[in-house]
């Protein structure tokens, strides 16, 4: 199911679903801090936050993971399929939150964030900063409700002619960018070139996100956690908190993590993927830039393209943000801006070239 709703007029209304009335008052009191958003309503479960979207018509709902009476993901499907709207998750930073915030990207939400600290003010001026980022980014995305593949389903591949040696993919995406990464990756074959993932993602969630990568994959997808070799048939997906980087040595080519600091407000960045790849790989990489709100990647798309490398940028069209994609063909830095059902065709015809 896709649907596209009217951009908000004024302020962006929110209604705030939780089960903790201390996270409510706290959610409302940071959103209504900032003049472009109006809490218009809470609540305590879904039951009564299904009456509020009805008499109150928020433009986006943020919503807690766990809940009682009806569990998050339930009303989240039943959302999606009668009212789709913009909803940002709140999900706690467990092995378990992670499973349930992905099976709710998978769902159609737009986006997520842990859930406040409450003993820890020091804190919230930046959870506050991000969490209204998000929710105004979110008011403005496209809301998408996709039915996810079984594990082992057979999804069409791209009939294409592509080289698996000395050839490299690298691939970087934000907000929507879980959904959108396990699409190309579903029709990557088993042989494709080794492939190189950035996604903006919180250090718990990386792991569970490299395992459904990895379910919904005819590749075997890694979570990266120390140096090694990159080999066709593998995909390599940064760790939350870590910055990953592609480097040569002798006739092969490897990647290793680095702490140093965020680029561009981010780690891992895009940007300091897609520079490593432009740096050692060039010419015989090709690379995509995926939805996600902000700018992380558009320039490291430069410097690969200015380096030989095939570059994409994912339409606006499926884009759930067009941000990052938006701002490589402001660049200049695409060339080509596709379709994500189009993306990995065009990569793996990439690496086709001479």
């Amino acid at each position: 199911m896709n649907a596209v709703r009217t951009p908000a007029r004024g302020p962006v209304r929110v209604l705030v679903v939780d089960d903790s009335a201390l996270v409510r008052q706290l959610m409302t009191q940071l959103l209504e801090a900032d003049p472009g958003i109006q809490v218009v309503g809470s609540a305590a479960d879904p039951y009564i936050a299904r009456d509020k979207i009805k008499q109150l018509d928020p433009d986006v709902l943020t919503l807690d993971v766990e809940m009682p009476r009806m569990d998050g993901l339930t009303f989240l499907r039943n959302l999606m399929r009668l009212r789709p709207m913009p909803v940002v998750m709140v999900s706690t930073l467990t092995e378990r939150g992670a499973q349930v915030t992905l099976d709710a990207l998978a769902l159609g939400a737009v986006d997520f964030i842990a859930k406040p600290k409450l003993d820890v003010a020091r804190g919230l001026t930046e959870y506050a900063g991000l969490l209204i980022e998000k929710i105004k980014h979110a008011a403005k995305a496209r809301v998408v409700a996709p039915s996810l593949p079984r594990a082992g389903e057979a999804v069409a591949m791209p009939a294409v002619a592509y080289r698996t040696t000395h050839r490299l993919i690298a691939i970087g995406a934000s907000t929507g960018g879980t959904e959108a990464i396990r699409e190309v990756l579903s029709q990557m074959p088993a042989d494709a070139p080794a492939t190189v993932i950035a996604q903006h993602i919180p250090g718990a969630f990386s792991a569970p996100f490299a395992d459904r990568l990895d379910r919904h994959s005819r590749m075997t997808v890694i979570h990266v956690e120390r140096e090694q070799e990159l080999l066709p048939g593998h995909a390599y997906v940064a760790p939350g908190g870590r910055h990953l980087r592609v480097y040569r040595s002798g006739a092969r080519w490897h990647c290793r993590l680095g702490d140093d600091d965020p680029v561009r407000r981010h780690r891992p960045s895009v940007d300091a993927l897609f520079d490593s790849v432009a740096e050692h790989v060039g010419a015989n990489a090709s690379a995509a830039l995926l939805t996600g709100m902000g700018d992380d990647g558009a320039r490291g798309l430069l410097a690969l393209r200015k380096a030989g490398a095939a570059t994409l940028a994912q339409d606006e069209a499926t884009s759930v943000v067009w941000g990052m994609p938006g701002a490589a063909v402001a660049l200049g830095a695409a060339q080509e801006t596709v379709p994500l059902s189009q993306v990995a065709e065009r990569l793996l015809a990439g690496t086709a070239r001479d």
